[in-house]
């Protein structure tokens, strides 16, 4: 009996331990450190302590999107956006954080802009001068131990407001976290997970995880990590017995196997979750969350680019990191809506331009299915103007000085924390170590033969390298070097990337690719860019044919796509741009973006996005534009046909596509250009239930139809067929504007201070068409506890406030952005036009 009670007490003692073990939670916790912050912004350099006036904002903040747009700027900031963002920058948060001698603490900035100081406590932790890479501090031995009133302040010196060729915004524009855990713990950014082996059946899977012991002694501990699927099933786990010396970091590698993976892709994008911890005496004391993909990429030379064995054409385009009226800090949200647009545009790949992204960013293609292109910087050694392009030695002066001043010093270490923080991210499947970095190198713009009297419309973009490649070698011998060499840099970069990842190609955008390929520069690539250089890629495939070739910036026309699906070795391309962009302005004021992207800076679609979604979609689509046929590229010829009005021009078309409506509103009788982009093998278009004829896309060279229809009021349809299924799309002229219409996708936000909604404004007339030649000034009242973010029309020379209740329609259309806040509630937003009828929209904030 003795003997049974002694069995039974072992087993309730072991039953105990075990259920202990599973039952304790660790001890890290991280925190969401963006609210209730304390911002002041001031001409010139203070102290913190004398600033009297603060205002509460919460994170992620730019402080230069607040401002009005200003005319006096159009030469010193037009390349930024017309937008004051000149200044110094002060954040404080103060904080209660319990002392803990076993606990170390840190503060993690996903983003800064920029040349940012961090205090604690009126303890300087450290300088950082990039506004685009992560980076955290250790704050644990400045914390005040009674636990009250930490104080952690930021100081942003946007002194140098010129200092980039695009928007950049303006302070803390990225998340924060405060992360806590105990003093054996996994640090930030602390593992590493690749699958070395990826089969139908099973999957190898390498964790390289970091542990560090900031203890004075040796500790004893059990390294656990369980992989999960995304319905939170334990799909395989590893575990090792280690010990780690006192104050030290060590290096752990573990293995697993998981069968029948479901591997990430564009269409299934399944992600996995290791869940790593760290059990000391059958107590987890940390445990870090990783998130990763299953997938294998490849890029050949003849047959281009395959993911998970499957040969795939790259469509993609490329993003600043604007979001238009939010500015740089950027709600996800708004990310979402954009790139769920263009994903419906055939889009799948994002080359994020010309800076590494956002974490948020990233999750959001993990999640959605989006191949990325993580682009580390836009300058090297030397400096780019940032005003003209290319003018550097007539356009450089303070205000205008950017991260070339830190590249020296600081690109190293930018890498690393970029590579830390990103490699996880399935989405991510090429590091590009440059863009357009050429002509800062004196020696090799000339060594070209033309770069230096380069005609933008026309040598460029459309004629091969007129030096032979044995000429360009010798300008490369005899012009005189500069202080720096652009191959030794190219292989430095390269070099730092590839400690830190092996299992992604390293690339770059090269303007001068002719050159490139003779200078080391491409030596330090395995995938080679071609920046509007399509003309080129026959000659790269011929003379380096071992190379990998694609196109990394394009231009959204139909003659870039024609000439990748032509050459089966091309991967694929990246459009410049998948969005307007605020910056690198090249029209007069009151201008205020760049105009080449396939949505507006609303986000509303343009013709060429209409355009690249009949080539990257096999769904039927069919879009109709219309357009004076004076003011459109079209005629009517001797036969009465419609023609273009130059043959040849759609094969050298550049940024903007061409002046078309999207309506059918004109005079009686007017001729009118009809343009239809459709990938239907045949349309049929009908004014008014009357036969226009038929036409197939076979008989247009520029993938456009074309008719000329002289106007009467009514109802215009196109119906089309592709693969044996029919397809409609119609316009109908509009009467007089009487009513606004308020539509939003978001029906319901969480009470989280970070869901938005797109609330998208359209005047209709009495019988619900909407109208796109009328524009009215829009005023927006919000009742309940949301925040109006913005608004914009998305035209190209709107310059209205962004954080205002008004704006004026375009072409009958404008975008309300707000945002939840911490409390459920039941918003309204009523939208007042003078002479038209009131409209309101409700949408739900619940916790």
């Amino acid at each position: 009996m003795k003997k049974f009670l002694l069995i039974v007490l072992v087993g309730l003692i072991v039953s105990s331990c075990n259920n202990s073990k599973k039952e304790t939670k660790s001890n890290r916790v991280q925190a969401d450190f963006n609210q209730n912050w304390e911002f002041h912004v001031s001409d010139d350099s203070i102290q913190v302590n004398t600033i009297k006036k603060w205002k509460t904002v919460n994170l992620p903040h730019d402080w230069a999107i607040e401002n009005e747009f200003d005319s006096t700027l159009a030469y010193e900031a037009h390349a930024t956006g017309y937008l004051k963002s000149k200044g110094y920058g002060y954040y404080k948060k103060t904080f209660d954080k319990n002392y803990n001698q076993d606990e170390v603490t840190y503060v993690l900035f996903d983003g800064i802009y920029n040349n940012s100081e961090v205090y604690i406590n009126e303890k300087k932790l450290g300088f950082h001068p990039y506004g685009y890479s992560p980076f955290y501090f250790n704050i644990s031995p400045y914390l005040n131990q009674n636990g009250k009133g930490n104080v952690l302040t930021v100081k942003v010196d946007h002194s140098r407001y010129a200092d980039s060729r695009w928007y950049t915004g303006a302070g803390i524009y990225r998340n924060v976290k405060l992360i806590t855990t105990n003093k054996l713990h996994i640090p930030v950014w602390g593992t590493f997970i690749t699958t070395p082996k990826v089969l139908n059946n099973k999957a190898t899977v390498q964790l390289n995880i970091t542990v560090k012991n900031e203890f004075p002694s040796e500790k004893k501990f059990l390294l656990h990590t369980k992989i999960l699927d995304k319905n939170g099933q334990e799909v395989t786990s590893i575990e090792n017995e280690l010990k780690i010396d006192a104050n030290s970091s060590k290096n752990i590698f573990q293995n697993g196997e998981i069968t029948n993976p479901k591997l990430w892709n564009i269409n299934t994008p399944h992600l996995y979750k290791a869940v790593t911890s760290i059990i000391e005496n059958d107590k987890e004391i940390d445990s870090y969350t990783t998130n990763f993909g299953i997938r294998t990429i490849k890029f050949d030379a003849n047959e281009g680019f395959f993911l998970n064995g499957q040969n795939l054409k790259i469509k993609g385009v490329c993003l600043h990191h604007d979001g238009g009226l939010v500015g740089a800090a950027v709600p996800k949200g708004v990310w979402k809506r954009r790139l769920q647009i263009l994903r419906e545009g055939g889009c799948n790949a994002i080359r994020v331009a010309h800076n590494p992204a956002s974490t948020e960013f990233l999750d959001l293609c993990d999640e959605m299915g989006f191949l990325v292109q993580d682009e580390l910087f836009d300058e090297w050694d030397n400096p780019k103007d940032k005003r003209f392009n290319i003018n550097e030695r007539i356009s450089f002066d303070y205000i205008t000085r950017g991260y070339g001043e830190h590249f020296q010093e600081w690109a190293q270490k930018d890498i690393e924390n970029v590579l830390l923080s990103h490699r996880n991210h399935p989405s991510i499947f090429q590091w590009s170590i440059g863009n357009e970095i050429e002509w800062t190198y004196t020696r090799n713009a000339a060594a070209t033969g033309f770069f230096d009297n380069i005609n933008w419309n026309g040598n460029y973009f459309w004629s091969e390298p007129p030096y032979t490649i044995d000429k360009i070698k010798q300008q490369l011998k005899t012009l005189p070097k500069g202080k720096y060499d652009i191959g030794k840099t190219a292989q430095k970069l390269s070099k730092w990337v590839k400690e830190l990842d092996t299992t992604r190609p390293v690339t770059a955008n090269l303007i001068l690719p002719s050159v490139s390929h003779l200078s080391g520069y491409t030596d330090a690539l395995d995938v080679i860019g071609y920046s509007y250089r399509r003309i080129m890629y026959d000659y790269g495939h011929k003379n380096y044919p071992d190379k990998p070739i694609m196109g990394t910036e394009n231009l959204g026309q139909y003659h870039e796509w024609k000439a990748v699906m032509e050459r089966p070795f091309i991967s694929g391309t990246f459009l410049w741009t998948g969005i307007d962009y605020m910056g690198e302005i090249r029209k007069p004021w009151p201008v205020r973006v760049s105009t080449s992207g396939l949505l507006n800076s609303a986000g509303f679609t343009k013709g060429s996005y209409h355009m690249m979604k009949t080539l990257w979609n096999d769904e039927p689509h069919i879009h109709i534009a219309t357009q004076n046929i004076d003011k459109s590229i079209n005629k009517i010829n001797n036969n009465g046909e419609i023609v273009a009005k130059n043959p040849e021009k759609w094969k050298k078309a550049l940024w903007s596509w061409q002046d078309v409506n999207e309506h059918w509103n004109y005079k009686k009788d007017d001729m009118i250009s009809v343009e239809i982009y459709s990938n239907c093998e045949e349309i049929e278009l009908f004014l008014n239930e009357k036969s226009l004829g038929k036409k197939k896309l076979s008989d247009f060279e520029d993938h456009i139809y074309k008719w000329g229809v002289p106007f009467a009021d009514g109802k215009l349809i196109a119906k089309g067929i592709k693969n044996g299924k029919e397809v409609t799309s119609e316009i109908n002229t509009a009467r007089k504007s009487t009513k606004i219409q308020l539509t939003s996708e978001e029906k319901k936000l969480k009470a989280n201070s970070y869901d938005v909604a797109h609330i998208i404004v359209q005047l209709t007339d009495e019988n619900g068409n909407p109208v796109k030649t009328d524009d009215r000034e829009i005023t927006f009242e919000i009742k309940g506890n949301a925040k109006l973010l913005g608004v914009d029309n998305g035209w190209k020379k709107n310059v209205e406030k962004f954080q205002s209740n008004k704006s004026t329609t375009h072409n009958g259309r404008t975008l309300l952005i707000i945002q939840a806040k911490d409390t459920s509630e039941k918003v309204e937003i009523i939208a007042h036009s003078k002479n038209l009828e009131s409209k309101s929209i409700h949408i739900e904030i619940t916790k």
